[in-house]
């Protein structure tokens, strides 16, 4: 099992030490996008979804998304989160909302997959309340935009 890290030389799934790394600031954004019927874009923009603001009940929801992410992930350590973020941009002409989702920890391992799981719960959670009115939505492009700290460094798609 060579160049994987959560496996031992017998096969056996464990989570990664990281006792002996330093404590460094660690951030990571990530992005992704979902894709709307022009009704449903009609209606976040007029905010006349019945179950309420959509882009605060999706940035609440991908804040928790982040607190959470250990707990779905089986070898994803937990972290002491000290921001997460989630913001918007809408493309009104093509029907589009593409979700960023920062996090950031001072910490001994990375916060790469709580942004990733933050965007994707905030895109989930656009969905939940749309699909009332159109189920054909696409959820797409979710990615690792950015990433620092640590004994990697930088990272930037």
């Amino acid at each position: 099992m060579s160049g994987f890290t959560h496996f031992d030389e017998h096969g056996n799934a464990y989570m990664v030490d990281v006792s002996d790394k330093d404590i460094t600031r660690r951030t990571a954004t990530a992005q992704g996008t979902i894709c709307v019927s022009r009704e449903v874009m009609d209606a976040v923009i007029g905010r006349s979804i019945r179950k309420g603001d959509v882009y605060t009940v999706a940035q609440v929801a991908g804040i928790m998304g982040t607190k959470r992410t250990s707990e779905l992930i089986p070898m994803c350590h937990p972290v002491s989160l000290t921001n997460a973020k989630i913001t918007f941009e809408t493309d009104e002409e093509s029907c589009a909302i593409t979700a960023f989702c920062t996090a950031v920890t001072d910490g001994k391992t990375g916060v790469e997959m709580e942004a990733l799981t933050g965007v994707t719960v905030a895109l989930l959670t656009i969905y939940d309340m749309c699909k009332a009115i159109d189920k054909r939505m696409l959820i797409r492009d979710v990615h690792l935009i950015e990433k620092t700290g640590g004994k990697s460094g930088i990272f930037r798609y």
